[in-house]
Order: C-alpha cells, then structure tokens, then sequence
C-alpha cells in the first residue's frame, strides 16, 4: 500500500445571524477548518482536519500550503501505515534521519505553529486510513476502551448574568450533566465574570457541574481573584485563566487556586505539556488533536496526564473528524475523563458529515457518550458540502 495523493481544502462555513455568538473573539460569524485528504494506491481515503485557530473562524490558507508544498512530498510514495514515522519526518524535515538514529527530536522552526496543525491533519489522516485498512474503528487500533463511557459537557454559555442561567438549562434538557460558560475580557471585570458564574450555579443547582473558560484573558492578579471569588461554586475547573505563554503565571494561579486549573488547547506539542507539568500549572490538559500535531501526539500528551495523574479532557471545537479523534483518545487513555461537545452554531461539526452525538443515561451515569463506532474515525465528509464551502485557492 502507497500514498498516491495529498490534498488539503480550506473549509469556510458562514453562519447566519441566528448561530453566531458573542466572546471575546468578537463576533464569530463563520467556522472554518482545513480539510486533509490521504488516498492510497489502491483507493483507500483518508480524512483529517488541521485548525487555523483555535476560536472557529481563521485563514486556512497557510496551512493548505503547508500541506500541499511542504509534507506532501514526504509522503507521497510512502507506507501510509507508518504513521510514526511519517509523524517524526514531518515534524524533524530534512534532519529526520538524524531524529531517527539518535532518537531525539530535532524540529523544524515552525514546530508550535502552524506546521503542527498541518501536521495533525495529515496525522489524522493517516489513521483514519489505517483502521480503515484493517475495517474497524481507529480505538480497536489502541488496544480499545478504557472504560465503558465518558462524559460530555455542553461547550458555550456566552449570556449575561440575566439569562446565562436559561441558556445553560437549555443544554441540561437536552442531557447534558456537566457545562462549561465564558468568562473573562468579555465581561470586563472579575466582578462581573463572578455574578454570572453565580447566576449559572443558582439556576442549575448542585447537581450539574459546571466549567468555565477564560480563553487567556485574565492577568494573574484578577484570575487569583476570581478563583477565590467561585471557591464556593464548586466549579469543576476554570480554563485558561491566564494566557497559555505565562506558564509561571500559570504556575502561581494554581498555587493559590481551590478551584482546579485546565489548560492545553493553544498548546501544539507534547513538549509544551511537559512545560506546564514542570511547573505544576494545570490539573486537566486539553490538548486539541488538530492544533497539537494529532493523534499520535495526543496519545504522548495523555501518557504525561496518565504518569502525572492528571486528567485529561481534550479540545474539541471542530469538525466530526476532530471531534471523533478527540472522543477517541478520551476512551484510550485512562486519563480520559470528558468529551466537549460545541453548543455554538458548528456546521463542520453537525453538518459536514453524519456523526453520532447522542448522549446516553442509565440508573448511574448520565449525559455520557459511548465509544466510537465505523471504520477510522467513522467519517465520510459529504462531498457536496465539501465543494460548498471549499475556498478556491
């Protein structure tokens, strides 16, 4: 089996005025994503997702480039079921028999930007090939599940303190157990970020868990603020309170934080987990599988949540590729502990193919999903939304 085609389409999906939100991104009126497609000699097809941004609206363009000139020609002619290997020369580019041999990374400049998420969608790719390849889901590939479900948190909560509460209650109707808000710069003060955080609690009580997400838009005096500020809400943690390149900022949140700290989705290789890890910063990693170089450093990423015992909960503001991938690595790593699902409009999401979101209850667990079914990652992009929303280059 050879790689006979590399392909990459910058997917950019407008939303009408009724699907947009308001955060500290501004108004988020498209969704966008890079659309990576592998084709064997012999007519398998693969599809990954690399992520121009990490909110859903971003320029693909670099990184169909990136694909197309630069990994493309590593791969084409090559055995798609070394995935390792395609994964080190990517990343290493001309010194990868060097990184080879002496078995240490040696990288390209653009190792944290958007090489990597170039990277993650052929990564991606190359999986969704393999379990395609042997006909089962790319979990049974990883030696399956590590537990029977995992549970899903309805991802938004972008309303005022006046109806954050009803917002919220929309997504427990649908049986959601656990929810995540924002925070932060678009509230304008801690102050403010703290009375919706009460108003959510207020509304939902005791029994749902709630997250919140500053996006990186706290400094360190007003995210310690606000961590005391919800001690009593008991928050299941407080994301990115302060931007992903301060990691001593980071560091010092947590020190003093009752609440627990997660972080990761800005994050695009295992080494900068490991950073955090050094400095103790976060309890949750959350890396995000079309951003963080893919699968294959996802697994490593959850390796450090597993030997740190640490939790793992992965970005999964996507596409259905990115979002199986993600659900995936929850179920393979014993650190996996939630799957986030976009409440926000997400075309790439719900639309670009048919994918199974649906949440499961029994007498124990509630709002839970179930492992991952289909060959690969069980997505096949509808080829009309495809040519619909595909930029021409």
């Amino acid at each position: 089996m050879k790689i006979r085609s590399v392909d990459a389409a910058w997917l950019h999906c407008p939303l009408d005025p009724a699907r947009q939100h308001v955060s500290d991104f501004g108004r988020l009126t498209a969704f966008d994503a890079v659309l990576v497609t592998i084709t064997t000699d012999d007519g398998l097809v693969g599809y990954g997702e690399a992520k121009p941004a990490v909110g859903s609206a971003g320029n693909g363009a670099a990184l169909v480039a990136i694909v197309e000139q630069e990994l493309r020609p590593q791969l084409l002619g090559q055995d798609p079921r070394q995935i390792s290997r395609a994964w080190g020369r990517g990343y290493n580019g001309t010194r990868s028999g060097h990184a080879e041999r002496q078995g240490r990374a040696m990288p390209v400049l653009g190792r944290r930007g958007a090489h990597s998420a170039a990277l993650a969608g052929v990564d991606l790719a190359l999986w969704d090939l393999l379990g395609k390849a042997h006909g089962c889901p790319v979990l049974d590939l990883l030696g399956g599940p590590c537990r029977d479900r995992v549970a899903a948190y309805a991802s938004g909560g972008w309303a005022d303190a006046r109806t954050i509460g009803e917002q919220l209650a929309g997504y427990t109707a649908q049986g959601f157990r656990a929810v995540k808000m924002r925070i932060g710069a678009m509230d304008g003060s801690v102050t403010a970020s703290l009375a919706r955080v009460r108003a959510a609690r207020d509304a939902l009580g005791p029994g749902v868990e709630i997250m919140v997400d500053a996006h990186g838009t706290m400094n360190v005096a007003e995210a310690k603020r606000f961590c005391q500020g919800a001690a009593e809400l008991e928050l299941r943690f407080v994301e990115e309170p302060v931007a992903s390149d301060d990691r001593r900022g980071l560091a010092e949140v947590r020190a003093q934080s009752p609440v627990p700290i997660a972080a990761g989705e800005s994050e695009a290789a295992c080494f900068d987990f490991a950073e955090l890890l050094e400095v103790r910063a976060i309890d949750v990693l959350q890396p995000d599988l079309a951003i963080a170089g893919g699968l294959t450093e996802g697994l490593r990423i959850g390796a450090l949540a597993h030997a740190h015992r640490l939790a793992l909960a992965p970005h999964c503001w996507g596409s259905a590729i990115s979002f199986q991938a993600a659900r995936t690595l929850a179920f393979a790593c014993p650190a996996g502990v939630f799957v986030e699902v976009p409440m926000g409009g997400a075309p790439l999401l719900r639309e670009l193919a048919r994918i199974d979101l649906a949440l499961h209850a029994d007498a124990q667990h509630a709002g839970v999903m179930l492992p991952p079914t289909g060959p690969g990652f069980g997505v096949e992009p509808d080829p009309d939304f495809v040519r619909r929303y595909t930029v021409a280059p």
